[in-house]
């Protein structure tokens, strides 16, 4: 039997950073992210760094920007307004079809509240999710993906990932799951139908 395992950002929630300041030019936030270097900045979030010490790095390096990105954390909600309602079908087909469903997430502890209270719904779609920032590591971390396993007591090759990164989905093959990366809905269905899941 197969078990789905579903990325959240940009897979079940559109993820958008930059609506966290939708009321500033966009090119004044281009330049904000550039300097603070927002990828490494936010993974190491993902990564289980607490609020407290993600301001005080910027404060750190960028203190300019220190105040700014503290409201990141308080504006979070903006950027995950919008389900991906494409990826929820399909996930609910999956499950009508007996499919055991999971999520495997690089989320922020800070943020991840926040992401519950907007869509509730995950709790209800998904059997268990693992998150980057409780566990402290983060995809492609080949620790992340045993943690999933061994919580629920999956055999590795009986899991199929859905993750937009390309990096990730490498993560999860190298441990021995199936993985697709997800582009569109549509890519999605096809992708599962081509194995027999849909």
């Amino acid at each position: 039997m197969t078990h789905i395992v579903f990325d959240i950002g940009n897979v079940l929630l559109r993820w958008d950073p930059f609506a966290a300041f939708a009321h500033m030019p966009r090119a004044e936030v281009e330049a904000m992210f550039d300097a603070v270097d927002f990828p490494t900045w936010n993974l190491a979030n993902d990564a289980g760094r607490p609020r407290a010490e993600a301001v005080a790095e910027i404060t750190r390096t960028q203190p300019q920007h220190a105040a700014r990105m503290g409201e990141y954390f308080d504006r979070f909600h903006h950027t995950i307004q919008e389900p991906i309602h494409g990826t929820w079908q399909i996930a609910n087909r999956l499950k009508r079809g007996g499919r055991r469903l999971f999520g495997l997430t690089n989320f922020s502890a800070n943020t991840w509240p926040v992401a519950l209270d907007l869509h509730g719904g995950l709790t209800d779609l998904l059997e268990d999710i693992v998150v980057s920032g409780m566990e402290k590591t983060v995809k492609p971390d080949p620790r992340i993906y045993a943690i999933l396993c061994e919580r629920n007591r999956l055999a590795p090759g009986d899991c199929l990932f859905i993750d937009d990164s390309a990096d990730n989905v490498a993560g999860a093959r190298a441990v021995g799951w199936d993985a697709v990366q997800f582009t569109t809905p549509e890519a999605l269905e096809r992708a599962l139908t081509e194995r027999g899941l849909l």
